[in-house]
């Protein structure tokens, strides 16, 4: 095996793998440094050495068996075993189902081989896509994800590289895609060695989550390279179908060439040359046009982006709620105006903002936006982790996931939302150093500082991670949403007006009521307390029908108009 190494200030650099003496690595005189022809297996440990310094694990490192402070370890790809030769890959022109999940609270057991085992349910439930929060190798056992240091690593309690491998081959044999949640904005704050090495980090930009990247200063190629190449290696070795890349606003480049293009770029050329498609996704809160441009028209060339604006329009209709960010919303109204104009906010003034904000998308079809009555921030983001369940009756929580599934967005579901699973998704952290882990604390209690303590989870602790794990409780409840869901994605597979972006389309507003009308089909969303006109023609479906009743009070039904807090599906002519 040959090694390579970007260390441009280390004189000398000395490859050390566990139980040898050390090897001297050559400088090539562009800050690389190489060894070649050897011998190795998958599994051995090693580290380098600069100019004789203490020991550091590998940047580049695809396996941290004993967490970011120990030893990297060899990652042999060929010792995996494929069956999914005739995997096409994610074409991004499809009507897609993704589901979010964290690999940590997902399943008792917490790893990619657990997680195999409700693959079958999600396939027969219509889901197409996965999409992993990330694994990047963070410090301790438990995290969200956004903490990782090592990013062309996997995550070692979740079972590594290996486990990964099993995961993406058994998906693919289900017809199920595999994303990656990946970070490029910033690195945890825990045992990140890139600054030992190299001029990654840049202190002529911030972040809110610590030190921005450097992909427009000195040496920046090599940092493009770094993390472009972690992708490539991802699609290439570990099958993986594409990536969801994390809060792209967030990252500062003002180069003629931005990263994100390149990014996609390459990652594209990478695909081909795997001879499958893949999906890059990306999320932004900057409701900027230029996300999904093609990069040869002066864009970042995304396939599609994550939508907070429906999220936040769909929240406040449903609750009211006023807060922070909701502040900018009024419901119905907005809820209309992003299924008609993709965005609420296409360049009009934001009062929560203090500006303008958002560019016209409607140029681009909605399939290329994904939308979601949930995901890991809007409901960890709150102070108790609380998902929507908790904040709004039976009735409306069916109603808010027939406003998704049937709209012409690309929905997303977080992972139990399918079945109404109760329990919370809160922040949580495992951190080795307890100074480090008291101030999570304290950050933790000052942004909810308005909200009672005893109320928020210390995110340090274990039963706060273990709080999160999924537990269908078989009731009555959870069952009848169950079908709902099964009923809403069937339907939503067997009507092509509800995923074809050249369907013809009108949207209009009365009262609490939205019509959205695609071909022959005619939707109701009723937002409202009171009872809203149907408009006639055979009803296809309805979130009050009694399949989906279940035995409490408080749910109006006013057949044959659209009940209260009901969606109702209609063919007309």
């Amino acid at each position: 095996m040959n090694f390579c190494l970007w260390a441009p200030a280390a004189t000398t650099v000395d490859l050390l793998v566990e139980g040898r003496p050390p090897q001297s690595m050559s400088a090539d005189g562009d800050g690389w440094h190489r060894i070649g022809n050897v011998d190795v297996a998958h599994g051995m440990r090693y580290r380098f050495s600069l100019d004789g310094g203490a020991p550091l694990p590998d940047p580049r490192s695809r396996w941290q068996p004993d967490g970011p402070f120990g030893a990297s370890a060899i990652v042999d790809p060929s010792v995996w075993t494929w069956s999914d030769i005739a995997w096409p890959g994610l074409d991004p022109a499809a009507p897609h189902v993704i589901y979010e999940v964290h690999i940590g609270t997902f399943t008792p057991a917490g790893t990619f081989d657990s997680a195999i085992d409700q693959l079958p349910r999600l396939a027969d439930l219509g889901i197409t896509a996965i999409e992993i929060m990330p694994v990047s190798q963070f410090s301790g056992e438990r995290n969200w994800g956004y903490d990782g240091v090592f990013p062309w690593s996997v995550q070692h309690s979740y079972g590594g590289p290996d486990g990964l491998a099993r995961l993406v081959d058994a998906a693919h044999d289900h017809g199920i895609g595999v994303l990656l949640d990946v970070v490029y904005n910033h690195l945890g704050p825990e045992g990140c060695v890139l600054a030992e090495y190299g001029p990654y980090f840049t202190d002529r930009y911030g972040t809110f989550w610590g030190p921005s990247l450097n992909f427009d200063g000195p040496d920046s190629d090599h940092v493009r390279c770094y993390f472009i190449d972690s992708a490539r290696a991802f699609v290439r070795d570990h099958h993986i179908d594409g990536f969801r890349v994390d809060a792209i606003h967030a990252i500062v480049d003002p180069t003629a060439r931005p990263f994100l293009a390149q990014y996609n770029d390459e990652v594209g050329e990478e695909a081909k040359h795997s001879r499958r498609q893949i999906l890059v996704i990306a999320e932004s809160a900057a409701n900027d046009e230029r996300t999904l441009r093609p990069t040869a028209d002066g864009g970042l060339g995304f396939d599609m982006q994550w939508n907070d604006d429906v999220h936040h329009a769909l929240r406040v209709a449903l609750t009211g709620e006023q807060q922070e960010y909701y502040r900018d919303y009024r419901g119905v109204h907005d809820l209309a105006k992003a299924l008609n104009d993709r965005f609420v906010y296409t360049g009009q003034y934001s009062p929560h903002l203090r500006r303008s904000h958002g560019s016209a998308v409607d140029h681009h079809g909605a399939s290329r936006f994904v939308a979601f009555s949930s995901n890991h921030d809007q409901v960890g983001n709150r102070a108790e982790g609380d998902r929507l369940d908790a904040s709004v009756s039976y009735a409306q929580r069916k109603a808010a996931a027939a406003a998704i599934l049937l709209s012409p967005f690309t929905p997303m579901l977080f992972m139990g939302e399918e079945y109404g699973e109760t329990r919370p998704f809160p922040y949580f952290v495992s951190h080795e150093g307890a100074e480090l882990l008291d101030s999570v604390q304290a950050g933790r209690a000052a942004e909810f500082a308005d909200q009672d303590w005893s109320n928020v989870p210390d995110p340090r602790l274990a039963s706060t991670m273990q709080a999160a794990v999924l537990a269908r409780d078989g009731s009555q409840r959870q069952a009848a949403l169950a079908r709902l869901y099964a009923d809403l994605l069937a339907l939503r597979r067997a009507e092509p007006a509800l995923t074809d972006d050249r369907a013809e389309q009108s949207v209009t507003v009365e009262h609490d009521a939205v019509t959205l009308s695609r071909n022959d089909l005619t939707i109701i969303i009723n937002l409202g307390p009171n009872p809203a006109p149907a408009p006639g023609g055979e009803p296809i479906l309805r979130t009050d029908s009694p399949q989906y009743r279940i035995n409490e009070g408080g749910e109006q039904l006013s057949d044959p108009d659209v009940s209260p807090w009901s969606v109702a599906v209609y063919r007309l002519g």
